[in-house]
């Protein structure tokens, strides 16, 4: 069920919550929203564009994955899908949904969406492309990103070190939208369009103690061996760019209402 504050002239989010943060996540910082809600404050205070200036958003949390309700699009002033441990290209109920409001979203109204990881997958599908296991496997913890030319224009920075938790991707570029980054190990590490898409493939919302319980909780699973474990471990408290793309969403979101 959604819920948020109400604050007049506020951008109001609605953040997709496509799954729950591993325990002792969970227990530090709340949900995914919460988790999103303290990145974004943040990004927020990063944006220097004088008419932007005084900017507040009201942040409402939507469980996709057990209720299954989405927020009316005449409700809010765009969305943002989560990352997931699921799997973008399963066919499971709440998945095949979730797709289905993301296009038609997309498609009937003319309001932003961001997506982050699974987010930016479901984005993917939605638009008609092919989503699946990615080529080079999985890319774990702290990572660099070589941004594409497009990727440069928007972005304003030429490589990006951020999070990645996953092993899924987008393997084709939706018509009408634009690579922003790529690295070795996945060609296509986000999708834009100007005013209604924006995505990454990566985590700026993980930081080293979210990285850290991740990888712990997949070890323990037996998801993960004990040398990706001591890899991602051994690069999950290096400086990253989150609170950078966390600005350059809020610019994105921002210009659709300037």
């Amino acid at each position: 069920m959604g819920g948020g504050d109400d604050n007049k002239g506020a951008f109001r989010l609605a953040v997709l919550e496509c799954d729950t943060p591993v325990p002792a996540v969970e227990q530090a910082r709340g949900s995914y929203g919460e988790v999103f809600r303290q990145l974004l404050t943040k990004g927020l205070a990063g944006v220097h564009d004088n008419k932007f200036k005084g900017a507040e958003f009201a942040l409402s949390k939507w469980d996709v994955v057990r209720s299954r309700e989405y927020p009316k699009a005449e409700d809010v002033d765009g969305i943002l899908l989560t990352g997931s441990k699921h799997t973008a290209f399963a066919d499971d109920a709440w998945i095949v949904a979730l797709v289905a409001y993301v296009k038609s979203f997309l498609e009937t109204s003319s309001k932003p969406v961001v997506g982050i990881c699974f987010g930016h997958q479901i984005i993917g599908r939605a638009l008609g492309a092919a989503v699946g296991k990615s080529p080079g496997g999985w890319e774990l913890s702290v990572d660099k990103i070589e941004a594409t030319d497009e990727g440069r224009k928007i972005l304003g920075v030429s490589s990006l070190s951020l999070h990645q938790m996953h092993r899924d991707a987008v393997l084709e570029v939706p018509q009408g939208l634009v690579n922003l980054g790529r690295s070795p190990s996945c060609a296509i590490q986000g999708l834009y369009k100007p005013g209604h898409v924006i995505s990454f493939q990566a985590h700026p919302e993980f930081d080293g103690f979210i990285m850290d319980e991740i990888l712990k909780t997949r070890r323990d699973q037996g998801i993960f061996t004990d040398d990706m474990f001591a890899d991602g471990t051994s690069r999950a408290q290096r400086q990253h760019d989150g609170v950078l793309m966390a600005t350059k969403i809020w610019e994105f979101l921002l210009a659709t209402r300037a």
